[in-house]
This record gives structure tokens, sequence and C-alpha cells, in this order.
């Protein structure tokens, strides 16, 4: 089983091109045995671009979070902060095999709704 995450396109690009190593989430997928993120770009992409095995998943308070990923995070400290604002757990799913679809493809192909997750679901 693999997840689609909904990432926005900047850091999906930053993701495929190996400039950020952390994709955060404020809520984590909870089926076991995920191995593989598939990257659904947001619009205006709005297509499925790569995806990449997972090395590892970091839970922690914010504060130690950024502390681990901070150099490999590929966003800033000001984003991050907003984006966990109020949050007591963090969570940081760690990049390992990157693989770039040759050609994006549309998220009909995954789902058959067409409609994009909020955050994530399950693909097979």
């Amino acid at each position: 089983m693999k997840v689609l995450l909904s990432i926005k396109p900047e850091f999906a690009e930053k993701i495929l091109q190996g400039q950020k190593h952390y994709e955060f989430r404020k809520v984590l997928p909870k089926a076991p045995g995920l191995k593989t993120v598939v990257i659904y770009a947001t619009l205006p992409l709005g297509k499925i671009v790569g995806e990449f095995d997972i090395a590892e998943i970091l839970s922690d308070t914010p504060r130690n979070i950024w502390s681990e990923t901070a150099t490999l995070s590929g966003i800033s400290k000001r984003f991050f902060n907003e984006y966990f604002q109020g949050k007591e757990i963090a969570h940081a799913i760690k990049v390992k095999k990157v693989r770039r679809y040759r050609t994006p493809r549309e998220l009909s192909s995954v789902l058959a709704s067409g409609i994009a997750p909020q955050s994530f679901c399950y693909i097979n």
C-alpha cells in the first residue's frame, strides 16, 4: 500500500530535486507497513509528479523536530513555526529514494473520484 500526499508544488519540486529531505505533517497516515509516498502537487499544477520511499518517520514536539531536521527541511523556520503553531506534536517523514515521473499523471489515474485529498489518502 502507498499513501498519496497533497503537497504544494514548490515543496514537491524541492523534494524531487533533493533539496527537501523531510515532509512535515500535523497528522500521519496510520496504516501499518507504509513504505512509499506518492506526490500529488496541488493546484495550480494538480498532477501526480513522482514518489519517494520513506526512510523513517519522526514524531516529537515541534521544537525537537525542527532541531533535528532544520538543515535538510527545505523550508524556513518561520513557515515551520506557522504550520505547527499551537500543536504539541509534529511529524517529519524522511525522504529516502525519489522517483520523478517522466510525465506527470492525472489524479484520476489513481483515484476514481479525481478529487484531491486535503491531506492524504491510501492507494494500491
